[in-house]
């Protein structure tokens, strides 16, 4: 048994035990140092998986505030980790020699056992290349990786560009983790539009294509930041794939908006306009949160986003997407639930925004980086603040629990909740008796 597990078990065997020779029924709730918040009547009691930032260290806590798994990497993550239902982990880690540094760059994708053993891994990082922020394990085995693309300065200016350094593009690949070769892949620079160079490729208006991606957006309404100085100029932070409608949603932070890119293409598809369940090919099938990056109408909602999370596997609001907003203009962050529509379409001139279905916000909820939002199974909406902790509320804004951040912690990526008698419990050997 994990010794963290074993600590609090035998601190509440004490208190209940004393509390028991008192003859007092009712049985106290310990909590950790860590708890600011706990509504037992309005939680959904999970294991929630706190995912460190950039760090050697993840850990795995119950709602009553107390560790009961930790991992302690070899390497630093490059961000995301998620725990499978065999009590592995799949993640991103930092590739100690990247020579593309900018912040979230990762380079090699691990499967790693609860002993940590390292079961698979798959680099991609060179100096035009490098694994970057997400990842993510289909259904089949395969594995989704988003890559930085190097685009020379002389490409990038030959193609309509206006800017003067090497420019960085989003990739998409597909790894088959058992032959270690990439079966599919998507690149955004196959997809883009400019409406500055007449006389240069892909000239066009850029509201009568709304399925291309305005490759001056980010240049013409700046972020700011060395990233984007350095030619990062879309900086997509997260992916999320929907096996049902086989599409993948991708976040691209400098672009305030989310991506719906069509999975169902072949390689070849994925390069042109045609082909797939959508005859698209690769262009963008949706988009959302900022319909300005396209010259259409609709109101701009995003404001730095991070995790688009498609909601799934029976929780309240399947199929919808929560997203956590950074708001970094306003120093306000705020969560969306926002429904997506059946049929992905993108018209000219048209408010093509989706549906507002819920949202949270707290004027003491604030974090300009990182961050993100899942929904638990009981309705209620975890969100990771990630320079503090992480905050539980209700359907109706009640906040149920807050956690404050382990002291060994910077900033949290992410976190994930696991049912308490699920099957990663069982794997890890937490499942009580």
């Amino acid at each position: 048994m994990n010794k963290n597990i074993f600590s609090w078990m035998v601190i509440l065997f004490i208190v209940t035990s004393c509390n028991n020779d008192n003859n007092d029924e009712s049985e106290p709730i310990i909590l950790s140092e860590n708890i600011e918040l706990y509504n037992q009547d309005l939680i959904s009691d999970d294991y929630i998986f706190v995912v460190g930032n950039s760090s050697t260290y993840s850990y795995l806590v119950n709602k009553e505030g107390f560790k009961l798994w930790e991992w302690n990497f070899d390497t630093s993550s490059g961000n995301d980790l998620e725990i499978l239902e065999n009590g592995n982990i799949i993640g991103l880690f930092k590739d100690a020699n990247a020579t593309i540094d900018f912040g979230g760059f990762g380079g090699t994708a691990k499967l790693i056992d609860s002993n940590l053993n390292t079961l698979w891994e798959f680099t991609v990082s060179d100096d035009n290349f490098i694994a970057h922020h997400d990842v993510e394990m289909l259904p089949n085995g395969n594995v989704l990786m988003m890559i930085w693309e190097r685009i020379t300065n002389q490409t990038a200016v030959q193609n309509g560009v206006d800017f003067d350094n090497d420019i960085f593009a989003e990739k998409i690949i597909e790894v088959n983790p058992s032959s270690n070769q990439i079966v599919w892949e998507w690149r955004s620079w196959d997809h883009i539009i400019q409406d500055k160079f007449e006389d240069l490729p892909n000239f066009g208006d850029i509201n009568m294509n709304p399925n291309k991606i305005n490759i001056n957006y980010s240049i013409d309404n700046p972020p700011g930041g060395s990233f984007f100085i350095n030619g990062d100029i879309m900086h997509a932070n997260g992916l999320d794939y929907d096996p049902i409608k086989d599409v993948i949603y991708l976040s691209v932070n400098y672009y305030d908006e989310i991506w719906v890119i069509d999975h169902s293409t072949t390689t070849s598809e994925a390069q042109s306009e045609t082909g797939g369940n959508y005859n698209k090919g690769g262009d963008l099938i949706y988009r959302f949160g900022n319909p300005n990056t396209y010259n259409s109408l609709g109101d701009k909602i995003f404001d730095k986003i991070h995790f688009p999370n498609l909601l799934e596997d029976g929780v309240p609001g399947e199929g919808n997407v929560l997203v956590y907003v950074n708001g970094n203009s306003t120093e306000q962050s705020i969560i969306y639930e926002l429904a997506m529509p059946s049929n992905f379409s993108l018209e000219s001139n048209f408010n093509n925004e989706p549906n507002i279905v819920w949202s949270y916000l707290n004027d003491e909820i604030f974090s300009g980086k990182l961050c993100g939002a899942i929904r638990l199974p009981n309705g209620n909406t975890l969100i990771t603040e990630s320079d503090y902790g992480l905050w539980e509320v209700t359907e109706n804004g009640e906040i149920a629990w807050k956690y404050v951040k382990d002291e060994t912690t910077n900033f949290i990526w992410r976190s994930y909740h696991y049912p308490r008698d699920g099957a990663v419990s069982q794997s890890l050997g937490l499942l009580q008796d």
